[in-house]
């Protein structure tokens, strides 16, 4: 029997990303997305300690060094930060399913942050992966009329879900600056969500405006989804997805859990009653082609 353990990880991180991205934008459309990023930033780390000790026996990595809390601070930083507030309120503007497809550009961007810094190769097969992937994305932006957003909203929308893929690369690449010397994902993940946790409430404590933000949970819809989407998103398909690129090939691994454009087609018809076009079918296709690409060959 063919074990595909790590195969069903993917899919299934593909899967919680998809449904997690519809529960914030559920949330951040009813109390805005810079109180969700917050809240479920604390909501993934209590979850994330409370694994780390029942495997590890303590909250944190008793191995963590300044070398660990710098370069996972630094991350944190970059991808939960500015990377999901940018993202979140793409949601808010465009919605999930324009929002994650920017997040196809992902690889994109981590090919050329690799080149720039650490002067990779840029092969030819991967200038076409490239522009497959952006003529991909191109047909189902350009579409403008299909998608019922305001235009300034619509063309915000999408800078910001570009600036969050943007982020997430960089954010990989310092992550990856930290996993030396076999340094447990799992703890870098909690370095990453401690950091940004204190950063992004560091503003509105000095403002004062706790009770505020915590005002705003009072809707049992709101915080079903808040949690809900803190579960699936930076807690289970996190920790999904590192169970795939443990037991799967990267390449295979990395595009399974590049679906949820695909995903989100159907949810976002169901859920936020979008109209589905034929060129955002294929155009979403054609995208996650190009992303195969990049990672398989």
């Amino acid at each position: 029997m063919i074990n595909l353990f790590g195969e069903t990880a993917a899919l299934g991180t593909a899967l919680c990303w998809s449904f997690g991205s519809v529960c914030f934008t559920i949330a951040s459309r009813r109390i805005g997305h810079n109180v969700v990023n917050r809240f479920r930033l604390i909501f993934a780390l209590i979850l994330l300690v409370s694994v780390h000790s029942v495997l590890y026996g303590s909250l944190i990595n008793p191995d963590t060094t300044g070398y660990h809390w710098f370069w996972f601070g630094i991350s944190g930083f970059v991808g939960f930060v500015i990377g999901d507030r940018m993202l979140f309120k793409s949601f808010v503007l465009v919605g999930p399913r324009l929002g994650m497809l920017m997040m196809c550009t992902v690889p994109i961007f981590g090919i050329m942050i690799a080149w720039f810094m650490f002067n990779e190769s840029l092969t030819v097969l991967d200038l076409l992966a490239i522009v497959i992937t952006l003529t991909g994305v191109s047909w189902v932006v350009l579409q403008r009329q299909a998608h019922n957003h305001p235009k300034d909203h619509y063309i915000l929308g999408l800078l910001l879900g570009i600036g969050a893929a943007f982020c997430q690369a960089l954010g990989l690449i310092l992550s990856k600056k930290g996993l030396t010397n076999n340094f447990s994902a799992l703890s870098g993940n909690i370095l990453r969500v401690l950091v940004a946790s204190i950063l992004i409430w560091i503003m509105p404590l000095a403002k004062g405006e706790l009770f505020n933000n915590v005002h705003l949970l009072k809707s049992k819809k709101t915080v079903l989804t808040l949690l809900g989407g803190s579960f699936l998103g930076p807690f289970l398909g996190v920790w999904l997805s590192l169970l795939a690129v443990q037991y799967a090939y990267v390449g295979i691994a990395s595009t399974l859990m590049a679906l949820p454009p695909v995903l989100l087609i159907p949810l976002s018809h169901f859920v936020f009653k979008e109209k589905i076009t034929l060129h955002s079918v294929l155009g979403t296709i054609v995208a996650l082609c190009g992303v195969a690409l990049i990672f398989l060959l």
